[in-house]
Order: C-alpha cells, then structure tokens, then sequence
C-alpha cells in the first residue's frame, strides 16, 4: 500500500543554452507528489505518517524553495555571485532562515545561504524528478514521485528495495539504536 504526500516549491530558474522561451530567467511553483510504499503498520493502520514523509522531505528539498537554480556552467551563476557579495548577503542574512541542509550530490549542490542550488543539467521536471530520488531514496521507501511546474509534468515509479523498521506506535521510521525520534518508542 501506499502513503502519499505533496509539496509546493517556488524557484526561479532557465534553461541555459535552450533554444526557446525557458532560456530566460522565470520563476515556477512546484508541485511535488511523493508516494511511497510498505506494509501498513497494524497498530497505526498506515503504511507511513504523510506529515513525517513531508517532514523528511522537507529538512532537504526546502533548498529549492524561493531560491534560484541555475546549471554550473551557467554564465549567470558567477554574475549572481558577485551581486550576492556586493549585497554582503553571499554567505547568509540574519533573515534567511528558511534553509535546508546542505548537499553535494552528483547532480545538484545546495548553497542554502544563498538559497541557490547548481545542478549538473538543465533543472527540467524530469531533472527535477532524479534530484529528489537521489536525496530521499535512503530516507524513504519511495514508490512514485511526480513533479509538475508550469505546463510541464513528469513522474517515475521505482521499486522501493528498502524495508525501514517503523515505530508500532506512531509509525515513524526508528533511528539506527530502534528509538522513535518522534514518541521516544524503544524497540
């Protein structure tokens, strides 16, 4: 069975070196649906709390929202910098405080000072779709994702190889120690 959850991201972003319209710079909300799949959890009755799959999510993909996503060899991306070093604001403000945690993958890098994320590729919905999978796939037993932005929509279905043992209680994922960071559960 499956839980199933939704995120809304808002980014700029273009597609550098395209020959149309998205080679200028524009901005998009993002709809994000994340299914993921497991046995349901008798006690809770449900395969995984949709509030904790956004959560999960959330502590990562939070870098994409209201920030720009530019592709590394971009020649806007240095120019941006410079404005952001000019503005002192390059390095964080006191404001900014709707950052995610940082990462380095082999497809995007977020720089949530800066609330900017360089990908390897044009930040497509089907780019989009690959970031995802490759920050959750070991946080959650994901199933399908689907990604629409604009007109634009995409999905991939995967086969969840990962079993996570999950609080009896609240239905939560355990730690590595089979504690329930949420209701403090011990198994």
């Amino acid at each position: 069975m499956r839980s199933i959850t939704k995120l809304e991201l808002q980014y700029a972003h273009r597609f550098y070196k395209f020959q149309g319209e998205a080679q200028y710079l524009h901005g998009h909300t993002g709809v994000l649906k994340i299914e993921v799949e497991d046995d349901v959890t008798p006690q809770v009755n449900m395969v995984f709390p949709c509030n904790e799959i956004k959560k999960i999510a959330w502590d990562v993909l939070q870098n994409f929202d209201h920030a720009l996503i530019l592709r590394e060899d971009d020649p806007l991306l240095p120019v941006i910098l410079g404005v952001y070093e000019e503005q002192g604001i390059k390095d964080g403000h006191w404001l900014n405080t709707m950052k995610g945690v940082a990462f380095h993958t082999e497809l995007a890098t977020a720089y949530p000072d800066c609330r900017l994320v360089v990908t390897k590729e044009s930040m497509t919905v089907e780019g989009m779709i690959r970031i995802v999978y490759d920050l959750l796939k070991d946080k959650l037993p994901i199933a399908k994702l689907t990604f629409k932005s604009g007109a634009n929509k995409a999905s991939q279905e995967y086969m969840p190889d990962t079993h996570f043992e999950r609080c009896p209680l609240c239905g939560v994922k355990l730690d590595r120690d089979g504690k329930c960071p949420k209701c403090g559960y011990i198994g």
